[in-house]
Formats: C-alpha cells, sequence, structure tokens
C-alpha cells in the first residue's frame, strides 16, 4: 500500500511551504441541477463529491454547502445579470476555503482527482456550472472589530446564512480603486446595525487549460470582485432593510455595477431538507 500511495512522500510535503491558519484562497461554486435531477443531485454531492471531491483534498481547510429556495432565488437582483441568466439559476453553492500560499499545490491535486472521480464514473453530470471560480483573498471586514469568529471561522460557524455578491469594475485600472473604497468606506458603513457579522472579499482566478470541459473558464478575472456576507439572521428576514440597494449604492460611487445580489441558507448535511423547495 506505501508504494501505491507514495507515503513516504507526504512528510516531504507536509515540511515545506506556508501552513498558517488563513482563507488565502477559496473555491465558490454555484450549480444548477437540471430539472427532475434535484434529489440525485444533492445526494451525490453530499455523500461523495463534498468529501471525494473537496474536502479529502490537501490544504482545503473548511467547507460549506448552502441552498436557495425558490423563495430566496426569487429576491435576487438585478435581473439582468452577467453571472446567472436567468438571476434565480444557480440554488447550489459550494463554498472552501485554501491555506493561503497553497492554490498551486491544491490546483494540481483537484485536477488530478477530478480527472480520475470523471474516469471512475463519480462525476454527477446533470447539472450547470453557473458562476464557478477559485479566487485569492483580498480583504476581509468585520462588523465587530476583534471581537466575534474570524475569517478562517465562517464555515464552521453556524451562521444562519449568506449573501453572495459579485461586482465588476468598470476596467481592469478601476478594480484596485472599487477594492478600497468597499474596505474602508462603503462595507464599515454598511456592516453597522447589520445582521452580517462580517464580509469576506476574494478575486477570481483563471482555471488551469487543463480543468474539467463542463467546468467553463472563468469570466471576469482582471476586474470581478466576489463578497461573502455572514449573517447571523436568516436573509428574508432582514432582506428587505438591509440588502435591497447594494447595486444602487455601487453604481453611486462610479466605480463599478453589482451583477449579482443572492441570498442563501445553509444545508442541513445528510438529509434532502429544502430540496422540495427549490421549483
Amino acid at each position: 500500500m506505501s508504494d501505491e500511495t507514495r507515503s513516504d512522500m507526504y512528510a516531504e510535503l507536509a515540511a515545506l511551504g506556508p501552513y498558517e491558519v488563513h482563507p488565502g484562497h477559496a473555491l465558490i461554486t454555484m450549480v444548477e441541477p437540471h430539472p427532475g435531477h434535484e434529489y440525485a443531485y444533492n445526494r451525490w454531492y453530499e455523500d461523495d463529491h463534498y468529501y471525494a471531491g473537496a474536502m479529502a483534498m490537501p490544504w482545503m481547510f473548511a467547507g460549506r454547502r448552502w441552498v436557495a429556495t425558490r423563495e430566496l432565488q426569487e429576491l435576487r437582483y438585478p435581473e439582468k445579470s452577467a453571472v446567472a441568466q436567468p438571476v434565480g439559476a444557480g440554488c447550489y453553492l459550494s463554498t472552501y476555503w485554501v491555506t493561503d500560499g497553497r492554490y498551486d499545490d491544491h490546483m494540481k491535486w483537484t485536477v488530478g482527482i477530478n480527472k480520475r472521480l470523471n474516469r471512475d464514473g463519480r462525476v454527477y453530470q446533470d447539472r450547470t456550472h453557473v458562476f464557478t471560480a477559485f479566487q485569492d483573498h483580498e480583504a476581509t471586514v468585520y462588523r465587530d472589530g476583534a471581537a466575534g469568529p474570524r475569517d478562517h471561522h465562517a464555515l464552521d460557524h453556524p451562521y444562519r446564512g449568506l449573501v453572495l455578491q459579485v461586482i465588476d469594475a468598470e476596467g481592469a485600472g478601476q478594480r484596485s480603486g472599487l477594492l478600497e473604497w468597499l474596505r474602508s468606506r462603503h462595507l464599515p458603513k454598511r456592516l453597522g446595525g447589520s445582521p452580517a457579522a462580517m464580509v469576506t472579499v476574494f478575486r477570481p482566478t483563471p482555471l488551469p487549460g487543463d480543468r474539467m470541459t463542463y467546468v467553463k473558464q472563468v469570466e471576469g478575472v482582471d476586474t470581478r470582485l466576489t463578497l461573502l456576507w455572514f449573517l447571523q439572521e436568516d436573509p428574508r428576514e432582514c432582506w428587505t432593510e438591509h440588502f435591497t440597494g447594494l447595486d444602487a449604492a455601487v453604481a453611486e460611487s462610479g466605480l463599478g455595477r453589482v451583477e449579482l445580489v443572492a441570498p442563501f441558507i445553509p444545508t442541513v448535511p445528510g438529509t434532502d431538507l429544502y430540496v422540495e423547495q427549490l421549483r
């Protein structure tokens, strides 16, 4: 068994390179199971792929799945989205943290294992990747300063909801200005009195050329920012007061445009809860 798994190499790999506890990178993937395949997709992802295709991999140290029921899908905006067409597409969202500085190591493993899973018939085909990208961490803004969970706790802490926000800068040269405005002005102001304890900000990176063919190349790698708002309340209970108008605020800044604001609630692992509420 040692020769087959090259176990001796693991000690060498663990002794080298960065290993700080920090979400330096993320995999954020929003997927739409094809109509009639919702239950089968959910069981495949939870029973197999979440582990064999994600959490069992080196340097991916936290993960959580989220779901948007029909009621939550109807809260999304803008109606004309560059991310989701129609805007309600993508009822499942999975988020994963990857150790800072380990993106290349993890990517080599994930390409290899996904090719193997596909070859072995362990990849569910009746689904569409609406928004899937590995992303680099740019900032985390906290509502309560040093109090409360840190960003590396975010996928393990029992948050009751998450809002995915995607913003495109007007051009590649404007993204740094957009990021600074978000980090220093907009997000601190918006978080005050908000049910969101923190917002993490990422920028997408291009997928490798040898990725699986069913995952399209990432768009907006030079202009896009992806925000994850971690909520202590169900998004349906605070949507109107706290999460409408995010597109107008960004537009008024003149730094970019919001392409998606989408609320989710956490799945309950090992169950099919919420599947009957997707359509």
